[in-house]
């Protein structure tokens, strides 16, 4: 039996058994349904809703009526942008700046209003990541309606300076969007002191379940729902409400909330032991801030190396872990992170992100290193651009234009 060593936490995460015990009631004897409030089960179950929406607002710093439920961090993504966009709130208003490295929720949304007729800025990044705040000076103007950059991005683990962002956002009368799914329970966030007016969040990046999100709306600002229907989430987000899955959510950013100090050290002692090991492999790089990354976020680049092979081996290991680089998806084209943070298209395939949470160990830390050692040393021997203990860059770069679409 290989182990199970799960690295991928920026992917998903393990259910809590807090969440898990939190949600079993309202999976079981709990199941009336929260519109159905004349009778008891369905009062019960409208109250276990006030309460997760209760706990989620409570995580961030914002009003339990400033929370609406969502199916997930992708919708809540698609919900801020352009039920906000097609709203009275954008005042008429046709411009979006956003960044070059948003999760697709936010890129593909951005690319789709678009062709709606909407302007987007897509603003560069510096090689660490952060955006350049000077070009979001030169961009906004009088038509910008919302600027939505994410506050911690999902590949590299850099933090983005929130408070700045929002600050020149309203200068301009704008408003300001943050996707926060990889960085609730991973670092602080008080929208109230940052001056967020919308933030996107999920629970199964905070040891909750799938498939249940929510957006914080600041009170004032108006949003076109996307599902209409029976009114529920305030006629934003119609549906039947998904009890056990808020109730999850709730659980989730309250442990992650209350304990992320002594968990998130926990995390980064772990991740800085990986890195430490990882990178006595030559030809190594560790992307993203070094300092202002997320706690549990390593994310690496291995020259003369294709991702996909990595995670393959790796997997023979039973360790996960995942690449920006996708060959067999069909897209040819390494991650649009790595490629927007300026790294040469031969090196950014060769992506590696390991990402840690709290049921890690230090023995499993070790063991990954053990075998990450070997797996590149291994693959680099079956390299055409590996020769002689280095990689031939001609020869990449050859390969490259000969295997690989460019943009």
């Amino acid at each position: 039996m290989k182990p199970l060593v799960y690295a991928d936490n920026a992917a998903t995460t393990p259910i809590s058994k807090n969440v898990y015990n939190a949600m079993q009631p309202w999976l079981t004897t709990g199941y009336g349904n929260p519109s159905s409030w004349m009778y008891d089960t369905g009062k019960q179950a409208g109250r276990a809703m006030d309460e997760a929406r209760a706990l989620v607002a409570k995580g961030i710093g914002c009003d339990p009526s400033e929370i609406i439920f969502t199916g997930g961090g992708s919708q809540a993504d698609n919900l801020a942008i352009k039920g906000f966009m097609a709203g009275a709130s954008a005042k008429g208003r046709k411009h979006i700046i956003t960044s070059k490295i948003e999760h697709h929720a936010v890129l593909y949304t951005c690319e789709y209003l678009e062709s709606q007729g909407y302007r987007v800025t897509y603003l560069d990044v510096d090689a660490q990541g952060h955006v350049d705040l000077d070009q979001l000076r030169r961009e906004i103007s009088e038509d910008t309606a919302l600027v939505t950059i994410m506050a911690a991005n999902n590949e590299i683990g850099t933090i983005q300076p929130l408070a700045e962002i929002a600050k020149i956002a309203h200068e301009a009368g704008a408003v300001f969007h943050t996707d926060a799914v990889q960085a609730v329970g991973h670092m602080a966030l008080d929208v109230r002191a940052l001056e967020i007016d919308m933030l996107s969040l999920t629970a199964h990046k905070l040891r909750g379940p799938k498939g249940i999100g929510a957006l914080y709306v600041k009170k004032g600002i108006k949003l076109v729902p996307l599902v209409h229907g029976g009114g529920q989430e305030r006629g934003i987000m119609c549906g039947t409400e998904n009890v056990a899955g808020m109730v999850g959510l709730g659980e989730a950013v309250r442990d992650a909330t209350e304990r992320r100090e002594e968990i998130m050290a926990y995390v980064r002692g772990l991740r800085d032991r990986l890195v430490e090991g990882v990178m006595k492999i030559p030809y190594t790089h560790f992307t993203g801030d070094p300092v202002n990354r997320l706690p549990g976020t390593a994310s690496f680049v291995f020259e003369a190396i294709e991702g996909e092979g990595l995670i393959m081996r790796l997997n023979e290991y039973g360790i996960c872990g995942s690449t920006g680089s996708a060959c067999s998806t069909g897209s040819l084209d390494p991650s649009h992170v790595l490629m927007a943070i300026g790294l040469p298209h031969e090196i950014a395939h060769g992506s590696l992100r390991l990402t840690l949470g709290e049921q890690n160990t230090a023995e499993e830390v070790d063991y990954i290193i053990e075998k990450l050692t070997e797996v590149v040393a291994t693959l680099r021997s079956m390299s055409p651009v590996w020769e002689n203990g280095a990689p031939n860059l001609t020869a990449a770069s050859e390969l490259t234009a000969h295997t690989h679409h460019h943009h």
